[in-house]
Order: structure tokens, then C-alpha cells, then sequence
């Protein structure tokens, strides 16, 4: 017996087939590709753009053979004997917006958000959450946790987050049953650390404080697992190859990799742009001596990500 879950994006649609349990007649993984299953109903849930349908049930459909398709007849196939990459989990972001405006609901509402979003029996069960390191494009300012021109990182504090985002995390994680994956990702430098000095309108990192702010990540997850909020992982930078108007810094593959490489040492992820699979390549990172690279944790993660598609992480 096989479960499946099956999601299909059609334009500005979004339909939904929930879990359909198919009951092979011969359910091993040596049974062959002419395989017949009996298939229980399956029940359609869609959210489509300029409708009122949102998770809405639309419809009921059962499984049967269907035979040779026609080239104008698009099809799914599902093999449930074949499996590839596990993915990490699901999830949201959990910004300074999202904190700021859950803190302005009635308890009552923050608690019905909570069980929706992550409780995993009455809500839909998030596992996996990004937060990120001082101001991004969802912050309502532009903030760092270090005064000007502090490169020893001596004024560093993370007070900025105590009145909205730390107390959300705190209860995401609590809703989750004590357990949330969150990692963390930056949008940019303080500016004096960038060559256009400006937190906005991309610009590069500079050499002279690439150490610098590799600690600066560091001491925001101690400071983060003090409050008792476990980190997962990072990310470099938030989409490097894109210029924005708001808070943005951009790399080049070789640049990451060589930050990650000699400067950071730690579990990340690289490339964490929504449209540029491949980007790092995982080889390149050795310890100069052609060891490959391990980190605090043992692990670097690489993300491969497809237009409109969550990223996925591949373990290496």
C-alpha cells in the first residue's frame, strides 16, 4: 500500500489532489512498470487567482487504467516504487512583517494562526522556517545589530528582534510540538562593508570584511540559540544575483563557494536564488588540500530551485 500526494500547478491555478491510497495487486518493487492498482477516491482541493477558491473542494476523481496516451492528453505518471531526493520539509518564512502583524491580532487569532500553520495534527504541519539575519525587503526598517563601522562586531545585539520576531519564533516553534527546522538567511551587510555603501541596490561585499561578517553570522545563531531558538543552517545571501531596490548583495558562484571555503565553516546553503540551479558546484569546495569541506556539523547543503517551486536541499 502507497501513499501519495500529488500537486499540480496549472497557470493561475493551484489544484491540490489529497492523499489517494492505492492498493497494489502486486506491491513489490520487483513487480515490473505493468503494474494494477485499485485506487481509492481522490478528492480535489483548489485555489485559483480571480475566484473565490481558495483550498476549496471542487471535485472527486478515482484512478483507473487508462492506457496509451495521446500526445495532446497531458499525463502525471506516478511510480510509487521509485523514490529520489527526501526533502527537508515544508514551510514559511518568518520575517519581521509576519511578526509585526501577528502581534497587532487579537490572542485569539494568533493562536488560530499558530494551530493552522504548524500544529501537526489540527493544522497543516510546518516543519520547516527561515528567518533572517537583521533587515530584509519584509522588515518596516532598515536595521543591523552593530553600530557604523563596527567591524570587530563589539556593539553587537540582537535587541532589535526581542519585542516581535523572537517571541513569534518562539511560539511557531511551540505550536510545532517543540520542534521547527529554521535556518537563516542575510539580504545584506551593513553598508560600510560593501562596495556601494548601501544595505539597498545590490553591491558586493568587500574583501577587507569577509571574516568580518562571517563572525557576524556566527554570533547572530549564538545569540539566537541562547534565547533558546535552535538554528539549523544558513544561507549565504538571499537571491546573490539580484540587484534591488531594497536590502540586496550579489555574488558570483566562485565568490560563495570561496566565502563558504575559507571564511565560513559551518552547515549552509549556497545559492539561494529562486531560478539558478547549479550554480555552486559542490567539488569545488575542499580545504586546499583535496579534502572536501566538512563544517561544525558535517554537512553543506547545495539548493536546486525551479521557477515557482520551493527550493529543494540536496545533501553533500
Amino acid at each position: 500500500m502507497k501513499k501519495i500526494f500529488l500537486g499540480v500547478l496549472v497557470s493561475s491555478s493551484v489544484v491540490l489532489f489529497a492523499f489517494h491510497t492505492l492498493h497494489s495487486k502486486n506491491d513489490s518493487a520487483s513487480s515490473g512498470r505493468n503494474r494494477n492498482f485499485d485506487a481509492h477516491n481522490a478528492i480535489v482541493y483548489t485555489t485559483a487567482e480571480n475566484t473565490n477558491l481558495r483550498l476549496s473542494r471542487t471535485d472527486s476523481l478515482s484512478f483507473a487504467d487508462f492506457g496509451q496516451p495521446l500526445e495532446t492528453q497531458p499525463c502525471v505518471f506516478v511510480d510509487p516504487s521509485q523514490t529520489f531526493q527526501e526533502y527537508v520539509g515544508i514551510g514559511g518564512a518568518l520575517t519581521d512583517a509576519s511578526a509585526e502583524t501577528f502581534a497587532k491580532l487579537p490572542k485569539a487569532k494568533q493562536d488560530e494562526i499558530l494551530q493552522n500553520y504548524f500544529d501537526p495534527q489540527k493544522g497543516i504541519g510546518y516543519t520547516l522556517a527561515r528567518t533572517n539575519i537583521h533587515s530584509c525587503d519584509f522588515s518596516s526598517d532598515t536595521y543591523t545589530y552593530i553600530a557604523e563601522n563596527d567591524a570587530d562586531l563589539k556593539s553587537f545585539s540582537i535587541d532589535h528582534d526581542r519585542k516581535y520576531r523572537l517571541p513569534f519564533i518562539k511560539k511557531a516553534i511551540a505550536a510545532a510540538g517543540g520542534r521547527l527546522t529554521l535556518y537563516v538567511s542575510p539580504w545584506s551587510p551593513p553598508a560600510f562593508m560593501k562596495d556601494n555603501h548601501d544595505m539597498l541596490h545590490g553591491g558586493k561585499l568587500l574583501p577587507a570584511f569577509y571574516q568580518s561578517w562571517a563572525n557576524y553570522y556566527i554570533k547572530f545563531i549564538d545569540a539566537y540559540e541562547k534565547e533558546g531558538i535552535p538554528i539549523w543552517g544558513l544561507s549565504v545571501q538571499n537571491e546573490p544575483m539580484a540587484k534591488q531596490t531594497w536590502e540586496s548583495c550579489n555574488y558570483s558562484a566562485d565568490e560563495e563557494r570561496d566565502f563558504i571555503k575559507k571564511y565560513l565553516r559551518k552547515k549552509c546553503i549556497a545559492v539561494d536564488h529562486h531560478r539558478n540551479p547549479g550554480h555552486v558546484d559542490p567539488v569545488g569546495l575542499t580545504d586546499g588540500f583535496g579534502k572536501k569541506l566538512t563544517t561544525a556539523n558535517d554537512k553543506c547543503f547545495f539548493t536546486v530551485s525551479l521557477p515557482g517551486t520551493i527550493n529543494s536541499f540536496i545533501e553533500t
